[in-house]
């Protein structure tokens, strides 16, 4: 019984010699790489891919660590696996940024177990990338791909039925079975003698700027994204679909002074200038100045445009300060004002009152949501069309609200 300690402390330090052995005999028993795109998509879902490859003899445990960037906040993305000899696996997970910028990944870490798992190796990986973080592209590639195969109404576009005829005249045709009889130009038909119609075509290369305020009401932040995100994401998406429908796609971004300004144009390149003018794009802590807007526009935007202003209103008395020149922009100008529900009073709206505070809270929240309500009866009344829309539908609502705008030649 005496020899019993001294034979346990000689067969540890053996099958720790086997451990180690095992564990650093090897020479790079252990490789792995990530697989990301160039370009990740702000505010969605982007895959990630680590593919690892064993040669140690002996199956292994291993523990995968990934430095993720440090704008997640995360530091527990690691995956457990078993490898094979000459295995090779493939581990797949997601990151949601919330924020543009340069995010850099860092090493991948891989710790290995021996085989009686008295020791555990380290393995450094070198993978430290840097990759920018862009405007939804992965957004704008759905919403483009719908558009090809006619399928936006999956993502709840509305299909408006054109009304009556664009202003521009083409040419004067006989008259075949399917021609619509409204168009019957009678002194052409008295001249020669048969039926003759006017034929129209649709006005094209109309011009649609994107008007992004930048201002601090922007930074309001739901389900992690800022406005100013939503308006960003909600910009290149309908730029896009603006340049399909071969009209001219512009941007002008603005707080306490003017920002970028992108002439709207229909040139292949247009998508492109437009998302990278977007990529750099942050809030003030200041009012925005839509003064400033108004003299800009004039000057640089002379031609009559589709103007989608991206801005929010919280309160009437803040929307009636800035009135007078959104009136002057919309005498010029086909102007939407677009702003934003606030979801969180809207679950204060629709919660059962149980306690006094409650009735308060309720109270509180009709009182703003009259007041949203207000801001888009007043801004209808001066002939200012709006989207009052929850930021999570901002895209939708602003593509049917410029759809139907094609749909009824209002411009």
């Amino acid at each position: 019984m005496g020899y019993i300690p001294e034979l346990s402390v000689v067969v540890l330090i053996v099958l720790l010699l086997v451990d180690y052995w095992f564990l650093f005999s090897p020479k790079n028993p252990i490789t792995a790489q990530r697989f990301l795109a160039e370009r990740l998509s702000n505010g969605d879902e982007n895959n990630i891919q680590i593919s690892i490859v064993s040669t140690y003899g002996n199956t292994v445990s291993v523990e995968i660590i990934d430095e993720i960037p440090h704008q997640f906040q995360n530091r527990n993305v690691c995956f457990y696996t078993r490898l094979q000899p000459q295995q090779q696996q493939s581990i797949h997970y997601q990151l949601r940024p919330l924020k543009r910028g340069l995010y850099n990944f860092g090493h991948i870490l891989v710790y290995v177990n021996g085989i009686f798992s008295l020791l555990k190796k380290r393995h450094i990986i070198q993978a430290t990338i840097d990759v920018p973080v862009y405007p939804s592209y992965l957004q704008l590639r759905q919403y483009q791909l719908m558009a090809i195969s006619n399928r936006l109404s999956e993502a709840g576009i509305k299909k408006v039925r054109r009304f009556g005829h664009s202003m521009e005249f083409e040419q004067i045709k006989e008259y075949v079975q399917g021609d619509d009889y409204r168009t019957l130009n009678w002194q052409a038909t008295a001249r020669r003698g048969q039926l003759m119609v006017n034929t129209y075509s649709d006005e094209k290369s109309q011009q649609v700027y994107c008007i992004i305020d930048k201002g601090r009401i922007m930074k309001m932040p739901f389900d992690g994204l800022s406005l100013l995100d939503y308006s960003i994401n909600a910009s290149l998406v309908l730029s896009n679909i603006a340049l399909m429908k071969q009209d001219k796609a512009g941007l002008v971004t603005f707080s306490d002074t003017m920002g970028t300004h992108v002439k709207a144009d229909k040139k292949a390149l247009q998508m492109q200038l437009i998302i990278d003018a977007l990529y750099n794009q942050k809030t003030k802590y200041l009012e925005t100045d839509f003064e400033k807007l108004y003299s800009h526009l004039k000057t640089k935007v002379t031609q009559r445009s589709l103007i989608v202003l991206f801005t929010n209103f919280e309160s009437l008395s803040g929307m009636r300060r800035q009135l007078p020149y959104l009136k002057k922009i919309a005498s010029q100008h086909l102007l939407i004002t677009v702003f934003f529900k606030n979801t969180t009073l809207q679950q204060l709206l629709d919660a059962n009152v149980q306690k006094v505070e409650d009735v308060f809270n309720k109270a509180i929240a009709e009182q703003f949501d009259y007041e949203k309500r207000q801001i888009v009866k007043e801004l209808n009344i001066v002939g200012i069309n709006t989207i009052l829309t929850a930021p999570k539908d901002l895209t939708v609502n602003a593509i049917n609200k410029y759809l139907e705008i094609k749909a009824r030649n209002l411009l």
